[in-house]
């Protein structure tokens, strides 16, 4: 990979990049609100759960195809990778996230140069989802397609541990120690997501879906999910 491949990456995985993902918990705060997650053990087992059995069999999976169809241009498999992504998001502050995050990416890359104007206005066209905006940010990276989805993971991990941070709440240093278990296990989830086909993509975490909805009517919240 050159080192401009590398540095594309690095910046689509990095928080400061201006699409709003420190705003979510995806259901971390209403697992802490109810009990579920009160120590540092309790919230790294509860992500890595999240990492293994709802982002790989999911996200990462429509990435792993994404990709390839934003550099072949085949618009009736993006279009239908984006309607799975919100047809399977199982609360309304779930989709909102993937709906928000999407549009911001989208806006990013209209002022960036890695992705062409007839690219943009495809995605635009879509009522983009998060997934299938970052796999247009990432198909003209040049780097390779697991190298990709390592970007996202990781960038997912992040901002998640600093939402367990601020929700649990748990210090810096246990935040890191969260983060070095979700980083060793990305390299097996990413495995796992390039391996999946249509059939074997998946998006059932009921717990995941409960706790959403309940957070809607949190009564007193930091995240927007």
């Amino acid at each position: 990979m050159s080192d401009a491949s590398l540095l594309q990456l690095m910046w689509l995985a990095s928080p400061a990049l201006p699409i709003g993902g420190f705003s979510y918990s995806e259901c971390l705060e209403a697992a802490v609100d109810t009990g579920r997650v009160t120590t540092e053990a309790q919230a790294g087992a509860w992500l890595l759960d999240q990492l293994h059995l709802s982002l790989a069999r999911s996200d990462l999976g429509v990435i792993a195809q994404a990709i390839p169809a934003w550099q072949k241009r085949d618009h009736s498999a993006i279009a239908e990778l984006n309607a799975w992504v919100l047809q399977t998001r199982e609360s309304s502050e779930l989709r909102a996230q993937a709906e928000q995050m999407g549009r911001s990416l989208l806006e990013w890359l209209r002022n960036h140069t890695t992705a062409d104007s007839q690219q943009i206005e495809t995605l635009a066209a879509l009522q983009p989802s998060y997934p299938l905006a970052f796999a247009l940010a990432a198909s003209n990276t040049g780097a390779p397609l697991r190298d990709c989805l390592l970007s996202y993971a990781f960038g997912w991990a992040e901002n998640i541990v600093q939402a367990a941070i601020k929700s649990v709440p748990l210090g810096q240093s246990a935040g890191q120690r969260i983060l070095s278990r979700l980083t060793a296990e990305i390299p097996a989830a990413v495995d796992h997501a390039l391996s999946l086909g249509d059939d074997g993509r998946q998006a059932f975490s009921p717990m995941l879906a409960i706790l959403s909805a309940q957070h809607e009517v949190q009564y007193s919240r930091l995240f927007r999910s």
